[in-house]
């Protein structure tokens, strides 16, 4: 018996246990393959991928049918959806990944030792690496593309609901690198094959061959695996993200940023949660702002002073029922929607102070016009991303120029924010001597 309380033999724990075997056989195979045999692979892969874009929405199609049976809200069922287009938008996606500088072989530092010994630190792959995701299909691609080209090997566990895209994608995508390169192995790129929950489990408790786990999703998705993980995990579980106007700010500056911030995409985890502003400005400030967002659909939840303002302040034909008083707990609530919290503190140490115990080290910003505050903020505030005078929404693998995204990371040991290539290696030493010993 294992820890799952099912015998070691049993057919589910023989099956994650062979996908691990698999995938670590393949690992040492891709971290041999050369920029160019990389780059033809994935070429290859996004022409295949395009080539076969009716057996991939045949396959989504089934998934749909399922999905509406299911019950599926109708935003997991868009999430869930390929598209003509979207497949267009997947194949660009892997070709952009080929056209990305190879993160493998960089020289992170060097150094000579007084006994003649030579060091150099430089960038490797990771491994295996699991990808645990929700709905969006095209994460298959992404992720794949992305392990691959930085020389990792890949098993990809999607929802339930996505599984035959998966598979389709996955398989095309092996298919491909393997008419560029004979010796491609098919472990390379592995879906898990089965929608059984307890498979997850015990994957990450196969330390011997998945060395790192990334999940995508939800908040209650991710402190799952955490909760089940036995390999290491980067994640974010949420995105509670502020907008503080500072005393100094430029009013109509902090309105462009606050609408784009909360409006132009509500439900990505970098969309902003909280406003927070100086009373210094509030009675002059808040009413345009709050104005401006409720004519944008956004109901404002007031902490008592940001009420207090805009029932005196705002003209009568405001839409008053779009503006409510706060619960204490919601500081603390990633909406994913067209709510913000408001409110009003003293001064930037209130800001911080508040950010810091009520946010989730995702991505903040300070508008303000001196330089000298919003270099205290950057510094003191916890969080992988800190924007000043900018939105949070820029938080992206994209808008940063790192190409594509494996996802966004608010550890602090490991990769933080925005995952791009760079993030999916590690380093080694190497050491060359003519014969030296320890003395």
């Amino acid at each position: 018996m294992n820890d799952f309380n099912v015998p070691a033999d049993s057919k589910l724990y023989s099956q994650m246990v062979e996908l691990g075997v698999k995938a670590k056989s393949a690992a040492s195979i891709l971290a041999n393959l050369s920029s160019e045999q990389k780059n033809k692979c994935l070429i290859a892969m996004a022409d295949a991928i395009l080539a076969n874009k009716e057996a991939i929405e045949q396959a989504n199609i089934l998934d749909i049918e399922d999905a509406k049976k299911a019950g599926l809200s109708a935003a997991m069922l868009d999430r869930l959806t390929l598209t003509a287009k979207r497949i267009e938008t997947m194949a660009k996606g892997v070709k952009e990944v080929a056209n990305l500088p190879d993160p493998l072989g960089k020289e992170l530092d060097s150094r000579q030792r007084p006994n003649g010994l030579k060091l150099s630190k430089i960038t490797c792959p990771i491994g295996v690496i699991v990808i645990i995701f929700e709905s969006r299909p095209n994460v298959t691609a992404d992720a794949a593309a992305l392990c691959f080209k930085s020389g990792n090997v890949t098993i990809l566990r999607g929802g339930k609901e996505a599984l035959r895209s998966n598979l389709v994608i996955a398989g095309i995508m092996v298919k491909a690198a393997q008419k560029i390169y004979q010796d491609f192995p098919l472990e390379a790129i592995q879906v898990v094959p089965t929608t059984d929950r307890q498979a997850i489990p015990m994957l990450l408790s196969l330390t011997e061959f998945i060395d790192l786990c990334i999940p995508r999703g939800g908040e209650g998705l991710i402190r799952t695996v955490i909760s089940c993980s036995h390999v290491p995990v980067i994640k974010h579980y949420k995105g509670v993200c502020h907008v503080y106007v500072n005393e100094d700010a430029d009013i109509e500056m902090a309105q462009r940023i606050i609408i784009n911030a909360k409006v132009q995409r509500p439900s990505a985890c970098n969309a902003a949660e909280t406003l927070l502003i100086d009373e210094k400005i509030a009675k002059q400030a808040l009413p345009m702002l709050a104005s401006a967002l409720v004519e944008q659909g956004v109901k404002l939840h007031c902490d008592r002073n940001s009420l207090d303002i805009l029932k005196s302040e705002l003209p009568p034909e405001t839409a008053m029922d779009s503006i409510v008083p706060i619960d204490k707990e919601e500081w603390a609530k990633e909406y994913l929607d067209l709510i913000l919290s408001v409110g009003v503190v003293k001064n930037e140490s209130e800001a911080i102070a508040h950010i810091n115990r009520y946010g989730s080290r995702h991505t903040e910003c300070i508008i303000t016009k001196s330089r000298e505050k919003a270099i205290r903020f950057q510094h003191e505030v916890d969080a992988a991303v800190v924007c000043w005078n900018a939105s949070t929404r820029f938080n992206d693998g994209g808008e940063f120029g790192m190409g594509a995204e494996i996802g966004i990371s608010t550890d602090k040991v490991g990769p933080r924010g925005p995952m791009g290539l760079d993030e999916l290696t590690t380093y080694k030493w190497l050491v060359y001597g003519n014969g030296q010993v320890r003395a």
